[in-house]
């Protein structure tokens, strides 16, 4: 007996916790209805658990909303679809609360419960419980209804989907404010579900009461509608329709409603078509990129290369670039930045003469920006000017402003900086590299910043990977090798990382001859850091020499190491030998 009832024992202490006071143990009860249902088995969750549910009026947030999410997967537990309908009375009064995370998933649930359930239980109980929350007396029973819209109106009959209709259009003009804005929100979602004749007839009354409405909140969530809208109409209708709506948003007295336009441009141009993008949304993006607040011209300035895309460069060139370079100079750092991001992409639209003559002194104007972010933004795209108009340009122009920004006070910029020289030395070729960025890589394996010394050992294995061991043996090894002497113990500690990073590109002879003595040597260093890093070291080059070499030179290092006074360095030199071990035993 004592065996049946010990699975069950955990059961009843879980539904026990349900109604404990204690706010932790109800969640983490909650947290296990699925196991509390698959302990139940499937009748007793729907008669007995889901009920409780349903009349478990907790007020507590946290638990509510994982309630509401727990249901949402719960078709599998009451038995399968046929009985998906018992899971919509507990998510109904979620739908009902205050918070709005918790409404906010129960409708989530709710939807993925609806999207599993037959069309006749739809009809049944999902749409009947969406007309009581839209004729809901609390505001928040009208706010989640508006989300369930599209999952209930496929599967209704034609006089219902008349009624759900007539029902939305009424939540559109409803009086809170909060139930508008929901219902501006989940426009799209509805109107990708509705035949195109009602389309016309009853959905776009609806858009054009929202996008009318005097609460901006509502207006800026209208401008969302208008690219979902803008793609599910006839090209023809979209023009006479949405295109108006969107040039009146652009001059809203909202900044924010201008300011979702500008973050929406692209998806409402792709709604509208290339031809009315040209005529008619031209002048509106232009004059977001001249709007009076800096949010406003930040979003449209973040949009200028995509919506060059749709222009030909004449037009670019014409409407697009007097406003660039307005905004390379604007009063805001943020806007310089938000520029500087994608100004670079502009280069292939416009070609090679327009990008010379009117984008590079922007780009060089940028480089200077005394803001470290809007430099940032401009190195890290430098490869895309280079595509188009070719290196040799790009070295007589850009390479002094990049030799400058890599000595830049601020860190972050000098680590962008490395972390695009490998790209630049393969585009710029040996000679070149030799001689304008060979001592700067050697600069910044001093740099006070730890991570710029570690960027720059990087930086180092990475140019000898592109130009080969033997260009490396010639010109970046002798330099390495020369500052273990560092009186320093950070910077010499560098230079041994460095070491192991360049070993496997350089392979066995040249490690054997140069590498591998400077690290022996080190092994004598007074500091412990050192010498431990010296046995990490040794550990990475035993799998790159011959086991000549281990045994006669590394090994021996490796057993003084072992027996040094500090712990650490005893610890380090221990693990290498028996990684070197290891080694031994798998080779043999």
């Amino acid at each position: 007996m004592a065996m049946i009832d010990e699975p069950l024992y955990p059961i009843a202490v879980l539904i026990d916790e349900l109604k404990n006071e204690d706010i932790q143990l109800r969640l983490n009860s909650i947290r296990k209805l699925s196991t509390i249902a698959r302990a139940l088995g499937e009748e007793r969750t729907r008669k007995e658990l889901i009920p409780f549910l349903s009349e478990n009026n907790d007020d507590d947030d946290e638990v509510l909303l994982a309630m509401a999410e727990e249901l949402g997967v719960f078709i599998p537990y009451v038995g399968g679809v046929e009985y998906g309908n018992v899971l919509l009375p507990p998510l109904e009064t979620l739908c009902i609360v205050e918070e709005t995370c918790v409404r906010d998933k129960a409708v989530e649930s709710l939807c993925r419960v609806g999207a599993q359930m037959r069309e006749q239980d739809l009809v049944e109980f999902f749409i009947p419980m969406l007309k009581r929350l839209a004729a809901g007396e609390w505001f928040t029973a009208r706010v989640s209804s508006c989300g369930l819209f599209h999952i209930a109106y496929p599967s209704a009959p034609e006089a219902l989907k008349t009624e759900l209709r007539t029902i939305y259009g009424q939540l559109c003009q409803d009086d809170m404010p909060m139930v508008r804005r929901s219902a501006a929100t989940n426009l799209g979602k509805f109107a990708a579900t509705i035949e195109a004749p009602h389309l016309k007839v009853d959905i776009m009354p609806m858009f054009n009461d929202l996008t009318q409405d005097d609460q901006d909140s509502v207006r800026l969530l209208a401008v969302e509608g208008c690219a979902a809208l803008g793609k599910l109409l006839e090209p023809q209708d979209c023009v006479a329709h949405i295109l108006p709506v969107i040039v009146s948003f652009s001059q809203d007295k909202s900044w924010r409603v201008r300011y979702m336009v500008a973050n929406q441009l692209y998806e409402l141009c792709e709604a509208v078509g290339p031809e009315p993008t040209r005529s008619d949304l031209v002048p509106a993006y232009v004059r977001l990129l001249r709007d009076n607040e800096a949010e406003v011209r930040i979003a449209a300035a973040g949009k200028v290369t995509k919506f060059c895309r749709i222009l030909n460069s004449e037009l670019a060139i014409q409407n697009i670039l007097p406003c660039v370079k307005e905004l390379s100079t604007d009063s805001s750092q943020h806007v310089r930045s938000a520029l500087a991001s994608v100004i670079m992409g502009m280069a292939p639209i416009l070609g090679k003469d327009a990008t010379i003559e009117q984008l590079l002194p922007i780009f060089l104007s940028l480089l200077k920006d005394e803001f470290p972010d809007v430099r940032l933004n401009i190195i890290s795209k430098l490869d895309q000017v280079n595509q188009v108009i070719g290196i040799d340009l790009l070295s007589q122009s850009l390479l002094p402003a990049i030799v400058e920004l890599a000595e830049d006070r601020h860190w972050r910029v000098r680590l962008a900086i490395i972390e695009y020289i490998p790209l630049l030395a393969s585009q710029l070729g040996v000679g070149f590299f030799d001689d304008k960025l060979g001592a700067l890589c050697m600069q910044w394996l001093k740099d006070k910043v730890y991570s710029i010394r570690d960027a720059a050992a990087n930086n180092v294995k990475r140019l000898a990977e592109e130009f080969g061991p033997e260009w490396a043996l010639q010109h970046i090894v002798p330099q390495v090798l020369d500052m273990i002497n560092n009186p320093h113990y950070l910077y010499r500690m560098t230079i041994l990382q460095a070491i192991s990073l360049l070993a496997p590109v350089m392979g066995a002879e040249i490690t054997c001859s140069n590498l591998l003595p400077v690290v022996i040597n080190a092994s004598k260093d007074r500091v412990p850091n050192i010498k431990f890093n010296v046995a990490k070291v040794l550990q990475s080059l035993i799998p790159i020499v011959d086991q000549s070499v281990v045994e006669k030179t590394i090994r021996p290092c490796l057993v003084e190491l072992s027996e040094d006074p500090d712990v650490d360095v005893r610890f380090f030199a221990t693990q290498a030998l028996q990684s070197s071990d290891q080694l031994t035993m798998m080779s043999s």
